[in-house]
C-alpha cells in the first residue's frame, strides 16, 4: 500500500509488516557503501525527530532518534528506520528513503538484531 505525505507526494515504500525497515550499507551491486560513517551521519541528521521533539538547552543530550538509528547487522552498517517517522514528519521519512534509493542501498522490511 502506498501512502501520501502531507505535501501530497506519494511514498514508494509500502507499509511494513513489522513497523521498521533496515537500510543496509551495501549497494545493489554488492559493494560496501562509503563513506564508512554514512549510517551515523544519516541517523545524526534525523536525531531531532524524537518523542517530545528536539528540545535544546542545558538539559539536552546528544543521541539518536528512536525512529532512525545506526546499527551493525551481520558486519554491515545499517540504519533502522521506524515507520512512525512517516506519520510524524513525512518530509524526514522521504529524505531517508530517498537517500537509500538515490545511493542504491537495499531497504529490508524489519529490523535485524545488532551484532
Amino acid at each position: 500500500m502506498l501512502q501520501r505525505s502531507r505535501t501530497g507526494a506519494q511514498s514508494r515504500v509500502p507499509m511494513s509488516s513489522t513497523g521498521q525497515y533496515t537500510i543496509r550499507g551495501v549497494t545493489q551491486d554488492g559493494r560496501p557503501f562509503r563513506p564508512s560513517d554514512w549510517a551515523e551521519r544519516l541517523a545524526g541528521a534525523m536525531s531531532s525527530f524524537r518523542p517530545g521533539g528536539g528540545a535544546g538547552g542545558p538539559g539536552a543530550h546528544i543521541g539518536y532518534s528512536p525512529y532512525c538509528f545506526p546499527r551493525v547487522v551481520g558486519g554491515v552498517k545499517c540504519v533502522i528506520v521506524d515507520e512512525a517517522l512517516r506519520g510524524i514528519e513525512p518530509m524526514a521519512w522521504d529524505f531517508v528513503m530517498n537517500f537509500a534509493r538515490d545511493n542504491g542501498l537495499t531497504v529490508v522490511d524489519g529490523a535485524a538484531p545488532a551484532d
